[in-house]
């Protein structure tokens, strides 16, 4: 399920594997006005299939109760960019999953940087 403008500054999707609504509906509102498509998935099966579409960034809900054990061997191989993103106060809990990431952020800083990340994907 493709969200956003395929003729924008790069033609790869990025895939955010998000559950929350509110950020569901800022990164699609960001993407499409930054001019870059973004699919969405929930489960490691949706996810699976996206990958398929060569996404060159992925944004990960760390914060969401996924299988994510499920998810991170859905990603092994060539897979792009991940960034996680989790909460100051579940920070500690998701912390097993950081190094998985290639980035891991907090929602606010998500929220800040997002235009950014949409266009330039994963930088440091």
């Amino acid at each position: 399920m493709a969200e956003g403008v395929g003729a924008g500054v790069a033609s790869a999707p990025v895939l955010a594997v998000v559950s929350d609504l509110f950020f569901v509906a800022r990164i699609r509102e960001t993407g499409r006005l930054v001019g870059v498509p973004v699919e969405f998935a929930k489960t490691p099966e949706q996810v699976q299939a996206a990958l398929g579409h060569a996404p060159r960034l992925v944004l990960l809900d760390l914060t969401a109760a996924y299988d994510y054990e499920r998810l991170f061997t859905a990603f092994e191989g060539a897979r792009p960019p991940l960034l996680g993103f989790t909460t100051h106060a579940l920070a500690r809990q998701t912390q097993a999953w950081h190094a998985r990431c290639d980035r891991v952020v907090t929602k606010e800083t998500l929220t800040q940087e997002l235009p950014r990340l949409l266009k330039e994907g994963v930088t440091g």
